[in-house]
């Protein structure tokens, strides 16, 4: 998802910076995508500082932040073990917040900005397997609208998109045995309304929405891209 949104920044004609701790991965979408690379871990504060500031000296402004960068662990709390906790929480909730605050801090003297996040489903309805998981979510939840809150005033949106069961690599993550296409396509029948996965461009176009302009008078939302599942 957080390679497709870059595709759909850069086919709208920004300028985009990919923050990745995968540099193989991030080569790819750089090389494709005509965006600039940065590689470290969303979950050291410093560098997330550093991110924002070398953007800044070296691009002019920072506009747009998308937090996407994520991680799942499929576990019930027994299973969850403190190492396994601390990780998910650093990536997950640690990489947002060190991420809006470094840049937030520069686009308070703008009194301008968009922020998007990326929640989950589970962030509000939560399911079983994913105890840490889930709470990471609900904390990017908050987080999305705490910050709209404090930052309103400085002309800085906050929102964050919810996606459901989309047709990614994490999507099969984690699993005892990965899941087939039969695997997928069941999961897809038996729980969600549409009886299809999503592919990661419909969140971008979401993300894309949420960023620009034409969502000028949204802040704080958490926007579910979910099929129906959470209309239930």
């Amino acid at each position: 998802m957080g390679a497709a949104s870059i595709r759909a920044f850069a086919n709208a004609g920004a300028t985009t910076v990919l923050v990745d701790i995968d540099k193989n991965g991030a080569d790819l979408v750089a090389k494709e995508t005509g965006a600039l690379m940065m590689i470290g871990d969303v979950a050291d504060s410093s560098f997330c500082t550093k991110v924002a500031d070398d953007v800044v000296r070296n691009q002019g402004q920072i506009d747009i932040l998308v937090n996407c960068a994520g991680t799942i662990l499929r576990a019930d709390a027994i299973n969850t073990s403190d190492d396994e906790w601390r990780r998910i929480l650093a990536v997950n909730v640690d990489g947002v917040f060190f991420m809006s605050r470094a840049v937030v801090r520069h686009m308070i003297h703008r009194a301008s900005g968009s922020i998007v996040n990326f929640g989950s489903i589970w962030g509000d309805v939560g399911a079983s397997g994913v105890t840490a998981y889930c709470a990471t979510k609900g904390a990017v939840h908050q987080i999305t609208k705490a910050m709209a809150l404090d930052h309103v005033e400085n002309g800085i949106r906050v929102n964050a998109v919810a996606p459901g069961e989309v047709n990614t690599p994490m999507l099969s993550s984690g699993r005892l045995a990965p899941p087939s296409a039969a695997d997928l396509a069941n999961l897809a029948q038996n729980t969600i309304p549409m009886k299809r996965l999503a592919e990661p461009e419909e969140i971008a176009e979401v993300v894309l929405f949420l960023a620009s302009d034409k969502s000028s008078y949204m802040t704080g939302v958490i926007v579910p891209v979910d099929a129906g599942y959470t209309a239930r």
